[in-house]
């Protein structure tokens, strides 16, 4: 990155990076408790996100935070159904379920619900699991074995509270220790884990629903609100809904919400402040009013 930036034409020294593994507490402290930096933007989870705030307090910075999501997809009975399926499928599965905005929770209302998990169940069905060097692969590794084993405990607590499972469910060994199975489970419930907790991997449990009014409820029971996405083809839900959503970022018909024109971030828990378009330029500028008196005089030569 340093080394892009130069041929960038940025200036040594105006970009500089600090790596850290054993001692990254350390780096954090010296960060936020030193006067000389007067901003701190943070990408990663909550927990961290709160201690990096407690520790800056001190020297009052300017903060952004953008920590985790558990992002509900909502698909209702006026939807294109093939629309949708294509959605939720880039949304949760790309870079195998590891994005802060990955669909986590997948609500589909009950008159569409069994044809979505079908044809849903089909597409996840056609991926290949592998190296990214392999021929045909379509989804690699998870990141380290906490991954896999918070991946696993979801997909084991659902399937013990009545889920089930239409699609993979299982650990790959063959392939290393860090794959799984990309994995969709049906007839999900609000006290199974993945309900309240984000999965960060390859795993779709999808919940059905009855009304708006409910699904809504049941979107906003977190304390997190990154993003969210529904479909509808009806314009007046469009707005209700969007409205209604507690997150910071919204997809109507569309699982792909970023983009550097747009503003990045979230509500509640998983943060403040905004990434991309002026906005998130307008978090590393300070507003400064400046007040001139003894300006009533006349033109000069009158």
């Amino acid at each position: 990155l340093a080394e892009l930036a130069h041929r960038a034409g940025i200036p040594k020294g105006v970009v500089n990076f600090i790596t850290a593994l054993e001692n990254t507490a350390e780096v954090g402290s010296a960060i936020t408790a030193s006067p000389t930096v007067r901003k701190v933007s943070f990408t990663g989870s909550t927990g961290v996100g709160k201690l990096l705030m407690k520790q800056s307090a001190g020297t009052l910075k300017k903060l952004s935070f953008e920590l985790g999501g558990n992002a509900p997809f909502i698909v209702f009975d006026d939807a294109d159904l093939d629309v949708a399926v294509n959605g939720a499928i880039a949304c949760k599965f790309r870079s195998s379920g590891q994005t802060c905005v990955c669909a986590n929770r997948i609500y589909v209302q009950k008159g569409i619900y069994d044809k979505f998990a079908a044809a849903f169940a089909e597409k996840v069905k056609g991926f290949k699991v592998g190296g990214g060097y392999d021929e045909g692969v379509t989804h690699g590794p998870l990141i380290h074995d906490r991954a896999i084993s918070k991946v696993e405990a979801h997909v084991r607590d659902a399937e013990k509270k009545g889920g089930n499972i239409i699609v993979g469910g299982q650990k790959m060994p063959d392939l290393g220790s860090n794959f799984f199975q990309p994995t969709v489970i049906t007839g999900m419930t609000m006290d199974m884990q993945l309900a309240s907790e984000e999965t960060f991997g390859p795993v779709a449990g999808l919940f059905p629903f009855k009304t708006e009014a409910e699904v809504v409820e049941m979107a906003n029971k977190v304390e997190v609100g990154l993003a969210g996405y529904f479909y509808s083809s009806n314009l007046q839900r469009a707005y209700r809904v969007a409205e209604a959503l507690e997150v910071g970022m919204v997809g109507i018909n569309t699982g792909l919400v970023s983009d550097p024109a747009a503003p990045f971030g979230g509500v509640k828990d998983s943060g403040f402040g905004r990434e991309g378009s002026k906005y998130g330029v307008s978090e590393y500028q300070i507003t400064k009013m400046v007040t001139m008196g003894g300006m009533g005089q006349p033109l000069q030569g009158s």
